[in-house]
């Protein structure tokens, strides 16, 4: 491996992990080289391996995937340099076979840090069964499936990440699909992004996707570009279907902040099926401009919407049952609710659409509007 030029950066000796029992004795850092295929040089990367920099050229391509072995901390920085993909590629990837595999995984963690592209392929980062991982400082474009798609990936950081034209998803967050995986054992729990912008094309379904996962916290975040189906795509169905309300038992929380919308959705801006007593605060949300679609659409969940700066007549909260869990403080004086009369499918600003089997009269009895700003 003489070829490839590597810097010693320190040593340590780690004891007693049995998971990885050749650890290096010194932290070695490899440069991906100029020419050649960066997916084939990932597959012969040294065992002693602990950083990977793309420091070599400006501009790399990989074919296919490049997968990242296994590795306790696996730093990949990309020097603001620009990758691109082959169509077929899942960009920075690896395979797990069962839920046994899964859980050895989660042991390995990886930071992908400063590529200033990261353009085509079926996604740029597919990162599975990890804890502590991170992906910061990017801009993706034009990937076919996702640009970044986390499954188990407990306690992930996605941070400063711009997204542009996904031709199908941006950024998305959800449990294992896998043998033996599913939606209470293998989820991107306690993850956090901040500060990720999407820009959508008019293929885009949604801009942010988390299924299946508690406490995830949003803050800071982005949705632009043109029409998509939703902003955020929240759900704790474990079956995916979305024709009744969520039940997964272990989904407790979602939070975002300071979210800005500055363009109009398809279907609804944020969706909403999470379990009934998961809660879901929505704090500080700004939709910029006329929106059809529904700012929010409600299936299920404690919704706590807060601080809204600005609320346009033409806004209006969709409800998919007769009596959402809906309690609104600090909202602007235009958010008049009214009462609803028998039989009534609206009330102000809240109306019953796309309503479940059973569901055919709007009620407020859970809906709560205090603190008004007058």
């Amino acid at each position: 491996m003489n070829r490839h030029v590597f810097t010693a950066l320190g040593c340590r000796l780690l004891i007693g992990l049995s998971l990885f029992p050749q650890l290096p004795a010194c932290a070695t850092e490899y440069v991906v080289p100029a020419k050649g295929d960066v997916g084939a040089w990932f597959a012969q990367l040294p065992e002693d391996a602990t950083s990977v920099v793309f420091s070599g050229a400006a501009q790399y391509h990989s074919k296919g995937d490049i997968v990242l072995p296994m590795r306790r901390l696996l730093v990949i920085d990309g020097r603001g340099c620009t990758l691109t993909l082959g169509a077929g590629s899942n960009g920075f990837t690896y395979p797990v076979a069962n839920m046994k595999e899964a859980m050895e995984r989660t042991n390995c963690r990886y930071v992908i840090k400063d590529f200033a592209l990261i353009s085509g392929g079926r996604k740029a980062v597919d990162l599975k069964a990890t804890l502590g991982s991170i992906v910061e400082n990017c801009e993706l474009a034009s990937q076919a499936e996702a640009a970044i798609d986390l499954r188990f990936c407990l306690l992930a950081r996605l941070s400063n990440i711009r997204v542009t034209n996904p031709r199908d998803k941006g950024i998305v967050l959800r449990q294992g699909d896998w043998p033996g995986a599913g939606g209470t054992n293998s989820q991107c729990n306690s993850s956090v992004l901040e500060q990720c912008r999407v820009y959508c094309m008019e293929t885009t379904t949604a801009a942010f996707t988390v299924l299946n996962s508690g406490g995830v916290r949003m803050t800071d975040c982005v949705s632009e570009g043109s029409p998509s189906d939703y902003d955020i795509f929240l759900s704790a169905t474990l079956d995916g279907d979305e024709s009744r309300p969520a039940s997964n038992p272990v989904v407790k929380s979602f939070t975002l902040s300071n979210f800005h919308v500055e363009h109009t959705t398809r279907k609804a801006s944020i969706y909403v099926n999470m379990p009934s007593k998961a809660t879901v605060n929505l704090d500080n949300v700004y939709w910029n401009g006329a929106q059809k679609a529904p700012v929010i659409l409600y299936t299920l969940g404690q919704v706590n919407l807060s601080n809204l700066g600005w609320w346009s007549p033409n806004f209006w909260i969709g409800s998919r049952v007769s009596a959402p869990r809906i309690s609104i403080s600090g909202s602007p004086s235009e958010m008049e609710l009214g009462e609803a009369k028998v039989g009534a499918k609206r009330a102000g600003f809240l109306r019953l659409v796309d309503a479940l089997p059973g569901n055919d009269q709007l009620k407020l009895n859970y809906v709560q509007l205090r603190r008004k700003s007058w």
